[in-house]
């Protein structure tokens, strides 16, 4: 299992527009119509990833509290799946559904909006303002797989936290730990 740290680029960059497949509805989504009234969390995530099939379950959590509270998620999957078809559309739309995915989960055929984000891991996760500016970027929390820290999504929770409370964040911001995002050759 690679190990993987996420990019850690600049807060207050703005985040790059897309128009993705969302595997679930079949429908294309871009970020303007997709963006939260509050905040933006996009996620780069996969199907097959250890370290995100160790956090599934609080991100859905994560997602279904804060989507109450204006902040929208979106789930993006930019593995090569000729080479992993696991990640590919049609078994991320069976994962979503069976997994609960409260977010649509976005097909990046070309790879280009996770170089336009800089990600480079699976979880990758980035906060955005209402005016999608950057202000969180990095791990859920502690937790990966069998290091025995229990799942609690601490680190973004603080981030959504204090933005909802228009707070600036003053925790550190790790990187994420993660598989490597899956590259066309």
């Amino acid at each position: 299992m690679s190990r993987t740290p996420s990019n850690m680029i600049p807060l207050g960059t703005l985040a790059p527009d897309f128009n993705l497949l969302d595997t679930i509805s079949d429908n294309y989504i871009d970020l303007q119509n997709a963006k939260g009234k509050k905040g933006t969390v996009i996620m780069f995530i996969c199907n097959h990833c250890p370290f995100v099939i160790h956090v599934n379950s609080e991100l859905v959590a994560i997602a279904n509290i804060y989507a109450k509270k204006g902040v929208n998620f979106i789930a993006v999957s930019s593995n090569d799946a000729e080479t992993y078809p696991q990640d590919g559309p049609g078994q991320m739309k069976v994962h979503a559904k069976n997994i609960g995915y409260p977010f649509p989960y976005l097909y990046d055929e070309t790879q280009n909006i996770a170089k336009a984000y800089d990600a480079a891991c699976t979880p990758d996760l980035y906060l955005f303002n209402a005016e999608l500016k950057l202000v969180y970027r990095g791990q859920l929390d502690d937790s990966r797989p069998g290091n025995r820290i229990p799942v609690t999504g601490n680190d973004l929770r603080n981030a959504l936290d204090c933005l909802l409370k228009n707070e600036e964040n003053m925790t550190a911001q790790k990187p994420s730990i993660g598989c490597n995002i899956k590259w066309k050759k």
